[in-house]
């Protein structure tokens, strides 16, 4: 079993984002920081969780194991996201919410969870340091 967690962080009036990434197997933890553009908080949140998929998908191959036989417990502590998911469905997000489907379906199994913000500190450093390289 793989936890994910994943952040954003966001500068409104450029909107850029940073997206921070934590996958943790057993004690080996990698962690992951990038930058993408967002036109606001929520949508910083939905395509850090489409990239942390992406990243643990290549992460699996890479490491010669088959994603389709992994269980997957995914952390986030954006509650939009997190009811999103596991509605399948977001009126305003709903593209996003489309391809994080997709990218689920490549894992045996994906559980989404909402934790509170206090939970999240590692990917939410993440998420300011890439945000603050740029």
């Amino acid at each position: 079993m793989y936890k994910l967690y994943s952040d954003a962080a966001i500068k409104p009036q450029s909107h850029q984002c940073g997206i921070g990434i934590l996958i943790v197997h057993k004690q080996e933890q990698l962690q992951i920081k990038k930058q993408c553009k967002a036109k606001d908080n929520h949508v910083g949140e939905f395509k850090a969780c489409i990239e942390a998929l992406k990243d643990l998908q290549h992460h699996l191959r890479h490491s010669g194991k088959i994603p389709r036989n992994v269980t997957v417990l995914y952390y986030t502590d954006s509650s939009i996201l997190s009811d999103s998911i596991n509605k399948q469905y977001a009126k305003h997000y709903q593209k996003y919410i489309d391809q994080i489907i997709e990218l689920e379906s490549h894992f045996a199994f994906v559980l989404t969870k909402w934790i509170p913000d206090n939970q999240n500190m590692g990917a939410h450093e993440l998420a300011f340091q890439a945000l603050h390289s740029s």
